[in-house]
């Protein structure tokens, strides 16, 4: 009976270690594009990356589409040059306008699109990261952002699923940058150290002015009792004369 466990011993060891090495692997296949930092406040503006992983193990990464929500637009989107890689900038009309320092905006960026230089891109192993300034960040409390991820051999990854709260991650998820809403104390709170260095500042002109003030009575003052004190000498030396004829 011994003899007869082995083999299933060894049958069994040998299959885990295939299935560890199959997870093993899967891991790194399951890689997404991602938007980095997650988190951002309503109202403000931030930098923000997309991180895209090459998840072929024979095919680069030659471009990379960023779809900006539609129901979330943004009123100022600049980018960062990366090396190797282009970027084209598409516009779409909004309406009503945004409205960014005063100004009214009818257009807003609905598409940003990175291509590789020839025989560049992301090679397999790698990832890159393409970096974004946006702002004034839209009143919502999410921003999805729809990417495509396309690659040498002519695969796209399409990272457009999107997520759903408290739920089972999809399989292609879309980069997500959730939006807190911001606060009003901490408004009032970046405030109050500016009114407290107003109320210093006129505390100390109030001082200096106190000061400016005694220092002018004193000296005048000091003026005075000099000019009596010499008018005394003066008549002192007119009287000793008299005195001695």
């Amino acid at each position: 009976m011994t003899r007869l466990r082995r083999p299933a011993t060894a049958a069994a060891l040998t299959f885990a270690a295939v299935a560890t090495a199959v997870l093993g692997l899967a891991g790194p296949a399951s890689a997404h594009v991602t938007v980095n930092p997650k988190e951002a406040t309503q109202g403000s503006y931030g930098r923000f990356a997309f991180r895209v992983p090459n998840e072929s193990d024979t095919a680069s990464t030659t471009k990379v589409e960023v779809n900006l929500p539609e129901n979330a637009p943004v009123g100022s989107v600049s980018t960062m040059p990366v090396p190797g890689w282009t970027v084209a900038v598409e516009k779409r009309k909004v309406d009503p306008p945004i409205e960014v320092h005063g100004s009214q905006l009818t257009e807003a960026v609905s598409k940003l699109t990175w291509t590789a230089a020839p025989n560049g891109g992301v090679k397999p192993g790698e990832f890159q990261e393409f970096p974004v300034s946006m702002g004034p960040l839209p009143q919502v409390d999410r921003m999805v952002f729809k990417v495509l991820q396309t690659y040498s051999d002519g695969n796209v990854s399409r990272w457009i699923e999107e997520p759903t709260p408290g739920g089972e991650e999809p399989e292609n998820p879309a980069p997500v940058l959730t939006l807190a809403a911001a606060s009003a104390s901490a408004s009032s709170v970046a405030s109050a150290p500016a009114a407290a260095a107003a109320a210093d500042d006129d505390d100390d002109d109030d001082a200096d002015t106190g000061a400016a003030t005694a220092f002018g009575v004193a000296g005048l003052v000091a003026g005075l009792a000099g000019l009596v004190l010499g008018g005394l000498a003066f008549l002192r030396t007119r009287r000793e004369p008299a005195a001695k004829s």
